[in-house]
C-alpha cells in the first residue's frame, strides 16, 4: 500500500465525518468521546485508577472555568443530547453537566 492509498483512505475517513458549526463544538464532541469511552471501560481495557484520574482531572478543568463558559459548554451538551440516537450515550450527555460540576449544587 502506497502513500496515495493511505491519503485515500484518510480522505474517505473525513468525508464520512460530520461538519461541526465551531472548533467548540468539535473538541466538545471528541472530549466527551473520550470521557464516554473511559466511563464505560472494563479494568481489562483501562486501568481505573488512570480512568479516575483522567475523569477527575477534567472535572477539575471544568471547575475552573467562567461562568459564561460553563452556561456555553451546558448549552452546547444539551444540543449534544438532543442530537445523540443512542439513549445510553444521550443519558451521558444530560447527567454531564451535574457530573462534570458544571452546575452548582443549589442549581
Amino acid at each position: 500500500m502506497g502513500w496515495l492509498d493511505s491519503a485515500a483512505v484518510t480522505c474517505w475517513e473525513f468525508a464520512l465525518m460530520p461538519v461541526y458549526s465551531s472548533l467548540t463544538h468539535a473538541l466538545a464532541e471528541a472530549l466527551v468521546d473520550v470521557l464516554w469511552f473511559i466511563e464505560g471501560s472494563e479494568g481489562e481495557q483501562m486501568d481505573p485508577d488512570d480512568a479516575a484520574k483522567g475523569l477527575e482531572g477534567v472535572a477539575h478543568l471544568v471547575s475552573q472555568l467562567s461562568s459564561d463558559q460553563r452556561s456555553e459548554w451546558t448549552d452546547l451538551l444539551g444540543t449534544m443530547a438532543e442530537a445523540e440516537s443512542d439513549p445510553a450515550r444521550r443519558e451521558f450527555l444530560e447527567g454531564f453537566p451535574e457530573g462534570f460540576g458544571l452546575v452548582d449544587d443549589a442549581v
